[in-house]
């Protein structure tokens, strides 16, 4: 089994492509399901299931023996984290978005207990916010009716 990296008109980024060679139409499933989670952790049903992408098969070459095809993938793009944002902020049980509150690091002398313990207690983000946040955090669970 061969591959290649092609660059391809599929979604956002690249297309990778399996040549594979098949005598069985059952190897051939198998073969096809083997790529499928080693490419993406899923199956191919899930594949089909879900939309995410379609198994394509191109006949290559064909002879007695043998079958050729080219089997496709997209390669969907991962959405990054804001590491700094992600230590800033957390989600509570109900899907809200909380954050420190400042003016607890320094000069804490001058402050009265009371004023330093009203400080310490986590606040929600303001709902002008949740879009900053979100984007900085893709794979946050916020619940947005809250």
């Amino acid at each position: 089994m061969a591959m290649a990296m092609a660059a391809g008109a599929v979604g956002v980024g690249t297309v990778r492509v399996a040549v594979s060679a098949s005598a069985p139409a059952a190897s051939t499933s198998s073969r096809a399901a083997l790529l499928c989670s080693s490419f993406t952790g899923l199956s191919v049903s899930s594949w089909k299931k879900n939309g995410i992408g379609a198994e394509m098969k191109l006949p290559v070459v064909q002879s007695p023996t043998t079958t050729r095809h080219l089997i496709c993938f997209p390669i969907v793009a991962k959405l990054k984290t804001h590491k700094a944002a992600a230590k800033r902020f957390r989600v509570t049980g109900s899907g809200k978005i909380v954050r420190r509150q400042a003016g607890r690091a320094h000069l804490l002398r001058k402050k009265t207990t009371k004023r330093k313990n009203r400080l310490s207690k986590k606040l929600q983000v303001n709902r002008r916010d949740y879009d900053n946040v979100i984007g900085a955090l893709p794979y946050l669970k916020v619940n947005r009716s809250n």
